[in-house]
């Protein structure tokens, strides 16, 4: 298969067939939820925009989004930074579906949704705000809480034989979804949380690696907290809009555990004269049947942080170092070691 170019002004990076779609993927893409949302705090369109342009200079040829993601604003940014790009040249858009909020009041929390009649809609949303005609990988952001799986499952299949999603797939899905979904119809791709924290998912990694289902994985740094530069003090000034003020991975020992585990990573990083980002979504990409890690960025500087991530290869005594780190710290929970 031949692998696409991200864009004119980008060289491509090494990339990977998502799964059975005809995709080939740059092994790190663009997310694009703390830029376009507020979950993170204020942040300036202008510098989003500029985000998005950067990734696609460094050779990134996807990004991933989601409508819940600024309650729409997050897509209409994606919108903005590619159409000036011959279409052509843009870069594969990712989205989701099944999250639903009420725009009399927005700070309430959004429905799990997946009726028919709801994710054909959030779909015509979705294309609007892209300023597109398909979408390239329509993805059920979370299980419903209206509808059985097979019922949004269907209607998912159904509108990728219409020509409006060019593949669908699954978010935050467990194996137990997959194979009722697989029973339908293929399950394309899968996006699940993890990192070298949050490890919980390494089996349905391994079910996708078995039935050719294509991965790409979120939050591989486990929101900045293995960048190498993330600090209890950082934690403590959190502007009290961001979610992770409210997370128990960013307060007490856990976030003691965590940061002595980015630590850890530093070694390893100097060895490969390259960042603690990129040693951190290396290592996700080291696991079998991950295709693409998902990264965000809020400074276009922060691209170049990770971007060597895509071409970086961890040696077997690297993953034992982390893997040592990990049972040393009591940082996370699932496997440490990849089983490949």
């Amino acid at each position: 298969m031949a692998i696409p170019s991200a864009t004119s002004a980008g060289a491509p990076l090494p990339a990977r067939p998502l799964g059975t779609t005809g995709m080939a993927i740059s092994a790190v893409g663009l997310g694009a939820w703390a830029i376009g949302g507020t979950e993170w705090g204020a942040h300036d369109d202008e510098v989003s925009v500029r985000v998005i342009r950067r990734a696609l200079e460094r050779g990134v040829n996807w990004i991933d989004t989601a409508p819940i993601y600024g309650l729409g604003h997050s897509e209409a940014l994606v919108h903005r930074a590619l159409k000036e790009i011959p279409v052509a040249e843009r870069p594969y858009v990712f989205t989701k579906c099944g999250l639903v909020w009420d725009e009399g009041r927005r700070d309430a929390p959004p429905r799990r949704v997946g009726s028919a009649d709801s994710l054909r809609r959030e779909l015509e949303d979705s294309l609007r705000r892209l300023g597109v005609e398909r979408i390239d990988l329509y993805q059920m952001h979370w299980p419903a809480d209206d509808v059985p799986l097979e019922e949004y499952w269907h209607t998912l299949l159904e509108l990728k034989k219409a020509g409006k999603a060019r593949a669908v797939g699954l978010s935050n899905h467990t194996v137990e979804h997959l194979e009722r979904a697989e029973r339908l119809g293929h399950v394309e791709s899968l996006q699940p949380p993890f990192s070298a924290i949050r490890r919980h998912s390494a089996a349905e990694i391994a079910w996708c690696h078995a039935h050719q289902t294509g991965v790409i994985v979120y939050s591989p740094m486990q929101a900045g907290l293995l960048t190498g530069t993330f600090t209890a003090e950082r934690a403590r000034s959190l502007p009290k809009e961001d979610w992770r003020t409210r997370n128990a991975q960013f307060t007490g020992d856990v976030l003691m555990r965590n940061l002595q585990l980015a630590e850890a990573f530093k070694p390893v990083a100097a060895r490969h004269h390259t960042t603690v980002p990129a040693v951190a979504v290396a290592w996700v990409l080291a696991w079998s049947g991950v295709t693409g890690a998902i990264v965000g960025a809020r400074k276009p500087a922060q691209v170049d942080d990770w971007i060597g991530a895509a071409a970086l290869r961890l040696t077997t005594a690297d993953l034992r170092e982390i893997a040592a780190a990990i049972e040393r710290t009591g940082a996370g929970t699932g496997p440490a070691l990849p089983p490949n």
